[in-house]
C-alpha cells in the first residue's frame, strides 16, 4: 500500500492537539535535518505558535553555518530559533572517549542533560523529537545506540526531566521526506542528506576534539559540494585514528587519512555504495589535499550495509 502522507499529517496533528493540548509550552529542538524540522513543521500546523519554542543546540559538531540557516528559515514562517552555545560542555563529554558507542551514550549523556537544563529554563511541558523508525530499529538490535532512544531501550524521559512525544517513531527516512514537502518544508532541508545527531562526532575515528572536528568539518564541506546529488542517499568524509606517511612541500611527514563514503539506499536498513566517475573523485581528492590541512591520503569506500553500517560510529 503506498504512503498517504496527507492522511499521516492529519492524523498526526490531531494526536498532538489531543496529547499536548492547546495551552501547554512545547519544544523541539532542531539540527536542520530532515526528521526534526518535519516536527516544526507538524507542530507549527497543530499548536499555537505562541506555545512552541524551537532550540538549535550549537555544540560544535553541526555543518559550517547550520544555526543561521536554520534561523534565517524559520523568521519566514513565523518561528524565532533559540540557539544555545554549548560547545565546552560537549567536547568535556566526549574528552577521553575512543570507543564508538562510549561516545554515542557520552553524547547522548550531555544531549539530554542539555536539554532537560533547556526545558526548565523556557518552562516548557513537552518535547518533541524527531525519532523515526530506523533509529529505533537499529538501538534496539544493538546494531548501535542513536543518540535520541530513551524509552525504547529502557530509559525513562523522566530521568532528564522530560515528556517526549515523538510523532515520526513509525515512519522511514523516504516517508518522512513525503511528510516534510507536504507540509511546505524547503527542498534545501526536506532533501538534505541524512546527518546523525551526533554530528561530526560520528565521523571521527578516535578521541574528538575541536581540531579534529574542523578538519571532517572542511572534508565534508567538500564532498557534500561535489557529490551531493537527487539519488543519493548519504555523502559524508570520515577522519580515521590511523595515520599514513605522505609528502607535503617536498617534505616527508606522518598526516591524517580521509575517507570519502556516499551510498544509496531507501531505509537506511541496507545501503549500496555509489558508482562515482573518477573524474569526480579526483575532485573530491585534489580539493581535500588541497584545503585540509595535513592530510596525505584520500580514500574511497565501497562498502555496503551490511556487513559495513553506513555511518562509521
Amino acid at each position: 500500500m503506498a504512503f498517504a502522507s496527507t492522511r499521516f499529517i492529519n492524523e498526526k496533528v490531531l494526536e498532538l492537539q489531543k496529547e499536548i493540548g492547546s495551552n501547554a509550552k512545547t519544544m523541539i529542538a532542531t539540527s536542520g535535518g530532515v526528521d526534526s524540522m518535519t516536527c516544526v513543521m507538524l507542530a507549527r500546523r497543530a499548536l499555537d505558535k505562541k506555545n512552541i519554542t524551537v532550540l538549535y543546540l550549537n555544540d560544535g559538531l553541526m555543518r559550517e553555518g547550520e544555526g543561521e540557516e536554520i534561523k534565517r528559515f524559520l523568521k519566514t514562517v513565523g518561528i524565532e530559533l533559540q540557539i544555545w552555545d554549548v560547545k565546552d560542555a560537549f567536547f568535556e563529554g566526549l574528552k577521553g572517549k575512543f570507543d564508538p558507542e562510549e561516545k554515542r551514550v557520552a553524547f547522548r549523556e550531555v544531549f539530554y542533560k542539555t536539554l532537560g537544563q533547556a526545558v526548565k529554563s523556557y518552562s516548557v511541558d513537552f518535547l518533541i523529537q524527531g525519532t523515526i523508525a530506523a533509529d529505533i530499529a537499529e538501538t534496539q538490535k544493538g546494531i548501535k545506540t542513536q543518540h535520541n532512544v530513551l524509552s525504547q531501550i529502557g530509559i525513562n524521559p523522566a530521568y532528564f526531566g522530560l515528556k517526549i512525544v515523538e510523532p515520526l517513531r513509525e515512519l522511514y527516512k523516504h516517508q518522512v521526506r513525503e511528510v516534510a514537502k507536504k507540509l511546505g518544508l524547503p527542498r534545501k532541508f526536506a532533501e538534505r542528506k541524512p546527518f546523525p545527531g551526533p554530528g561530526l562526532a560520528t565521523r571521527i575515528i578516535g578521541e574528538v576534539v575541536p581540531e579534529r572536528v574542523e578538519k571532517v568539518r572542511k572534508a565534508t564541506q567538500i564532498v557534500e559540494s561535489i557529490l551531493t546529488s537527487p539519488g543519493t542517499f548519504q555523502v559524508m568524509a570520515v577522519l580515521l585514528s590511523d595515520k599514513a606517511t605522505g609528502m607535503i612541500n617536498g617534505k616527508r611527514m606522518y598526516g591524517d587519512i580521509i575517507v570519502v563514503r556516499s551510498v544509496e539506499s531507501k531505509d537506511a536498513l541496507t545501503a549500496s555504495p555509489s558508482k562515482i566517475p573518477w573524474a569526480k573523485l579526483y575532485k573530491v581528492r585534489d580539493k581535500i589535499l588541497a584545503e585540509v590541512p595535513g592530510v596525505v591520503k584520500v580514500l574511497y569506500d565501497i562498502t555496503p550495509k551490511p556487513p559495513s553500517t553506513i555511518e562509521y560510529v
